[in-house]
């Protein structure tokens, strides 16, 4: 007999009962790890079914404006590699579109956003000024147009010039195989928004500044590009109309009027502006009467900036100045609408350059404004290229439109500064 308690053993665990215990977990590692093979299986098929499909994926594409952003719109739809068919159409015939002297001044960014589309500067008429190229619009065009055409190799291209977007040409064409994309880059009197029933509503915004412009056209001058012309800090002596301008700079102790002059030397351009202010000076040269104050100011302007080369505006040549008759308050309008699906066709739109945004004041680099507003453009094509539904597309939508807000919004904050005045 034990005290205490039992000392009894223990019975010891059934053996067959272990084993079917080690076999069951066997097989629950066993079943897991299957498992977890098939789903990494699974989502890798997967993935290389939706990478095959994204990579096989196209579109067709409807350009509608020929102009330096609707032709660089085409060139993004050609580099973006998702592209089957192209159409560029424009009412202008080949001819008209190709004659255009006005010259088109190339920031630095639309240069780099340019040379990734194909465009090679070194072949093409023109001048480079600190890192601005200045080239004849019709010069530009021809150069992407030549783009184009060598891009007939790769996939089907049509330009139609001479054709204007209508709705015969819609019925006759689109309406029994519409494009995914429509681009409307037809410029701020196009009519291709209309007939697609987009919101021709504008919002117009300043740009916390003043402005005037002025042309001059001489038949006797060359016709090639010319760098740009800047002065800064200027003030006019308009004690001939009751202004003192000892005074004016008492008052406003800041850097006065801004002046830039551009374009050939043919059609010479000049455009003066000033950051917005409640001045004696700004008052007057904005509510005066008498039309030649300005055209004085821009004559005086003109000759005391000018190329050493070119001639002087005098007292016989002073009418060939045609000019604002007085400063205004400088605007940006933009569409309300710049992005819309065409749900019943399946359709996207997107609306570009000056049908999309325009200043009421033109410094000679306006291309550039429709340059920014493109650089969204091909990840639009992407993602409306590979939606697998609705969803997909109103977010590639939706990224557009907030771009498109964020150009207006870079402008209105700095685009007269870049612009006018640095």
């Amino acid at each position: 007999m034990s005290r205490g308690g039992s000392n009894a053993e223990e019975p010891s665990a059934d053996p067959a009962s272990s084993s079917l215990e080690t076999l069951s977990e066997s097989l629950a590692v066993e079943a897991a790890l299957s498992t977890l093979l098939a789903l990494a299986l699974y989502a890798a098929l997967k993935a290389g079914v939706d990478g095959l499909r994204r990579w096989r994926a196209k579109v067709s594409v409807l350009v509608v404006g020929a102009g330096p952003v609707g032709l660089a719109a085409a060139l993004v739809a050609v580099r973006s590699g998702k592209v089957l068919k192209l159409t560029l159409l424009d009412k202008r015939a080949r001819a008209a579109l190709l004659c255009r002297p006005q010259q088109i001044a190339l920031d630095p960014r639309s240069v780099r956003f340019l040379l990734r589309l194909g465009v090679d500067f070194d072949n093409m008429e023109g001048c480079w000024d600190r890192e601005h190229f200045f080239t004849k619009i019709g010069v530009f065009q021809e150069h992407l147009l030549s783009i184009l055409e060598q891009s007939k190799k790769q996939l089907a291209i049509h330009v139609l010039l001479g054709t204007k977007f209508t709705e015969d040409f819609l019925k006759k064409n689109l309406l029994s195989n519409w494009p995914k994309i429509i681009v409307l880059a037809d410029g701020s009197c196009g009519e291709s928004s209309t007939i697609l029933g987009i919101n021709p509503e504008y919002i117009v915004e300043s740009c916390n500044a003043y402005g005037a412009n002025a042309v001059i056209e001489r038949l006797d001058q060359r016709q090639v590009p010319t760098p740009e012309i800047r002065a800064h800090g200027l003030y006019f002596d308009l004690s001939a109309y009751g202004m003192d301008v000892s005074a004016m700079r008492k008052e406003s102790p800041k850097p006065g009027f801004h002046l830039k002059i551009y374009g050939t030397f043919r059609n010479r351009y000049l455009a003066l502006a000033c950051p917005a202010s409640d001045s004696k000076i700004v008052r007057f040269l904005r509510h005066t009467l008498n039309a030649t104050i300005m055209k004085n100011i821009f004559h005086q302007s003109f000759n005391a900036y000018k190329m050493d080369i070119e001639p002087r505006v005098n007292e016989l040549t002073l009418h060939h100045i045609q000019c604002s008759r007085r400063i205004f308050e400088i605007m940006l309008s933009h569409r309300r609408v710049t992005a819309a699906f065409m749900e019943g066709d399946n359709v996207v739109v997107t609306v570009e350059g000056e049908a999309a945004r325009v200043l009421n004041f033109d410094t000679g680099c306006g291309v550039n404004l429709g340059m920014r507003g493109l650089e969204s453009t091909e990840e639009l094509i992407y993602k409306v290229a590979t939606a697998v539904d609705q969803d997909d597309i109103f977010e590639a939508l939706a990224i557009k439109i907030r771009h498109s807000k964020q150009v207006a919004e870079e402008f209105k904050q700095n685009g007269l500064f870049a612009t006018m005045f640095e």
